[in-house]
């Protein structure tokens, strides 16, 4: 009798090990991508948990400097999922007829006009100015220009490919007025006190009253969610906690940024106080980025890919 429930004991502890072991295991190899900036900063926790083996997935992660480097990849198998702009998001949904969700809202407003000079204080003094942007097709370029046109501003925007060459056209004295999100506000009034914030395109598009400014999202292929939805469960758990590390312990976050390539640790430092790095999903991020998005249909439905997206864009809904 003493035998038989040894066996039984032993039994019970070989399938428990089992159990624990397999929990433990690496659940899913999942390729993702952020973009230098805000987007990416609150991925730089989770990034290090991955690269110490401690993540419930096992990453692949990609830092691209503009959202059309990674865009290919999240349409087809190349990448599962990414942080992207909102309209981005929508305009892929639509291209692939439902083949792109959204999992969380991940940044709020961070565009600033910066001016060398001080002739700026309202969108009114940006009529006939050449300003320097990147973006173009994507959020901050449709924020921009919605917000001079419902001032009745018309202004020379040029478009380069991303914001670092925003920064460095600044720095080198080619360019005096710029569109540019933080990190890189910080970026360029830190190596140059000339340059200083005219305009916070947040607070502009808040006196449209047109809800809140939603400027990034992470994405991902409906495909990968579908087949894979402990992977992306564990991936949100993950991710809200490394966004609320970033906002909770900025010189830590910072050098990790650093670390990774995704801003240089100094300007992170000062930055991600002002990025609003957020981790919003369920019904809240569908109703706040509908409307987001019905706005810049109602200005351009190029914008969005023709058409506003329904429930079934949303993760969780």
């Amino acid at each position: 009798m003493k035998k038989k429930i040894s066996a039984l004991i032993l039994t019970a502890a070989l399938l428990l090990s089992l159990v624990c072991c397999g929990s433990g295991e690496t659940e899913k190899t999942v390729n993702a991508a952020v973009l230098k900036g805000p987007t990416g900063m609150g991925a730089a926790w989770l990034m290090e948990k991955n690269e110490k083996g401690e993540s419930l997935n096992s990453y692949n992660f990609t830092v691209a400097g503009a959202a059309d480097e990674i865009t290919a990849g999240l349409v087809s198998d190349g990448i599962d999922l990414a942080a992207v702009p909102t309209n981005l998001a929508s305009v892929l949904y639509n291209k692939t007829n439902g083949g792109v969700c959204v999992l969380a809202v991940n940044t709020l407003g961070v565009l600033y006009v910066l001016e060398k000079g001080d002739s700026i204080s309202s969108v009114k003094d940006l009529e006939g100015k050449k300003i320097v942007s990147a973006g173009q097709g994507t959020t901050a370029q449709y924020v921009f220009e919605y917000i001079l046109e419902q001032n009745g501003v018309k202004a020379e925007t040029e478009y380069v490919s991303e914001h670092t060459e925003t920064a460095s056209l600044a720095l080198s004295g080619k360019a005096d007025i710029v569109v540019v999100p933080e990190p890189f506000v910080t970026s360029i009034t830190s190596k140059d006190a000339s340059f200083r914030k005219a305009l916070d395109l947040t607070e502009e598009w808040e006196k449209l009253g047109k809800g809140e400014l939603v400027m990034g999202a992470i994405a991902a292929r409906k495909e990968f969610v579908d087949e894979n939805p402990d992977a992306v469960k564990a991936f949100m758990s993950e991710y809200e906690k490394s966004v609320a590390f970033t906002n909770e312990n900025v010189e830590q976050a910072a050098a990790l940024c650093g670390k990774f390539g995704i801003v240089d640790e100094a300007v992170a430092k000062k930055a991600i106080p002002n990025s609003h790095i957020v981790f919003m999903d369920g019904r809240k991020m569908a109703d706040t980025m509908t409307e987001f998005l019905n706005v810049l249909y109602s200005y351009d439905p190029s914008s969005v890919g023709a058409a506003v997206p329904a429930d079934g864009f949303y993760y969780g809904i």
